[in-house]
């Protein structure tokens, strides 16, 4: 079974993050063609990237980056729900892709991003940090506007039409996944 990792890339108190997790969560809970977990950040408190080697070297020498290791490399894909802050992602989401190498490699992602402008400019961004790290990214982007996705702001309330873009982005990572899953067994090979 394909595995996706749901990543939610917030740590800040009080993050608009939990409440869109819960719901791709949800979401996800309707398929069968994958297993979806969640991985939430603020459960992984990884200090700004302290490997000496570069994680390209896959030498990771901390106890922490083993086990950030171990977690992201069980999964064949991932769905990052991202804020948008000041044109990017989270700084917290960046150093966590940061901090590894090979266990992006070869898989798909998706983005799920909320904002002013729906963080499309996040997604932009965590779409050329992909091509780097050798992931695939899909087409279709959940883009969750504050102005019309959230009541006044704060509480979650997606509009209609976003579960039908949700379930095509999972569609789309699930199928780039397994797409994939031979080069993932060649470099496991190597």
């Amino acid at each position: 079974m394909t595995r996706i990792g749901v990543i939610l890339g917030s740590t800040r108190p009080g993050r608009r993050g939990e409440p869109v997790a819960r719901w791709v969560m949800d979401e996800a809970g309707r398929r069968t063609d994958a297993e979806f977990d969640l991985v939430d950040l603020a459960d992984y408190p990884l200090p700004h990237l302290d490997e000496p080697l570069p994680p390209s070297m896959g030498q990771y020498q901390n106890a922490h980056t083993q086990e950030w290791a171990a977690t992201i490399g069980r999964f064949d894909g991932f769905v990052f729900i991202t804020p948008e802050y000041n044109h990017s992602t989270s700084g917290v989401l960046k150093n966590a892709i940061d901090f590894l190498y090979a266990q992006w490699n070869n898989k798909a992602m998706g983005v799920v991003s909320y904002g002013v402008v729906g963080g499309a400019r996040a997604a932009e961004h965590l779409r050329l940090i992909a091509g780097e790290l050798q992931m695939a990214d899909v087409r279709t982007n959940v883009t969750l506007s504050l102005f019309t996705d959230f009541a006044n702001f704060t509480e979650f309330e997606p509009s209609a039409h976003q579960a039908q873009v949700l379930d095509t982005l999972f569609g789309e990572v699930i199928a780039w996944s397994q797409a994939l899953a031979p080069l993932r067994l060649a470099a496991q090979a190597a």
